[in-house]
């Protein structure tokens, strides 16, 4: 299938390695050119320089903390007309409810809640003046099956979906289509730190933890970073002009509900 996005530009927040560089990877092999971004420099300029070989387009490497106005900044003069904006910025730290205080909370949401909103207020209005333009939200499948040791996450990814809900429908009139893409358990650092607190916690080995929790989904196993990459890049195909504001699962069947 045809994407219809080739010579179209995207950034791509936190892109380097796992989830984020699946995306990158699947928008270049579509003919799209990217921007994206680390925090560390080496290992993004390793990714930028293997896409560029693997694929053939172009890729400014913008090393900087998505989170911090400066980080934002950085990657806004990089590219201050993107196509397409793909947000994703690493979960905080696991806990229980007793453990954070206010200022544990304000940091989550000003991760993943309060950034990728400044994102999407920087480069909208300008994909609604050209009629054209995909936002892909990465969140998690919290938001649809909140998991207790992950409070932080869910309190700030939940409420970056509720802007969503809102604004998605205000802009799809004018061509810009925006969806979240909220995965389950795939094979990233972000899950390796989970089953190492389980094995901690429960003085059983990773490989143990792992095997438990792979046994309890479906599959049978964790998702790909290719397998979620080529779902975003759907995302912000020409093809999705009639989905609008949409929490598109991508989990294993982890999360059993009928809606």
């Amino acid at each position: 299938m045809d994407l219809g996005i080739r010579g179209k530009w995207a950034i791509v927040c936190a892109s380097s390695k796992g989830l984020g560089r699946g995306c990158a990877e699947a928008l270049a092999a579509e003919g799209v050119n990217l921007v994206i971004n680390a925090r560390s420099d080496a290992p993004l300029q390793d990714t930028a320089a293997a896409i560029r070989a693997a694929y053939g387009v172009e890729v400014h490497a913008i090393a900087g903390d998505i989170t911090s106005e400066a980080g934002r900044a950085a990657v806004l003069a990089a590219c201050p007309a993107p196509d397409i904006l793909v947000n994703n910025a690493g979960g905080p730290p696991p806990g229980m409810w007793t453990d954070w205080a206010r200022d544990d909370f304000i940091k989550a949401l000003d991760a993943n809640m309060l950034t990728p909103i400044a994102l999407i207020q920087a480069v909208v209005p300008g994909m609604m003046e050209r009629g054209w333009g995909r936002v892909v939200n990465i969140t998690s499948q919290s938001v649809k099956a909140p998991l207790a040791v992950l409070g932080l996450s869910n309190s700030a990814r939940a409420g970056l979906t509720g802007f969503v809900a809102g604004t998605s429908r205000q802009i799809a009139g004018k061509g810009v289509i925006m969806n979240n893409l909220l995965p389950g358990s795939h094979a990233t650092d972000r899950i390796a730190s989970l089953d190492q607190r389980v094995s901690q916690q429960q003085g059983i080995s990773e490989a143990e933890a792992r095997a438990a929790r792979q046994a309890a989904n479906p599959t049978g196993r964790d998702g790909t970073a290719a397998e979620f990459g080529a779902m975003c890049a759907f995302l912000c195909s020409v093809h999705v002009g009639y989905m609008v504001g949409q929490n598109v699962l991508l989990d294993g069947g982890g999360v059993n509900a009928t809606m």
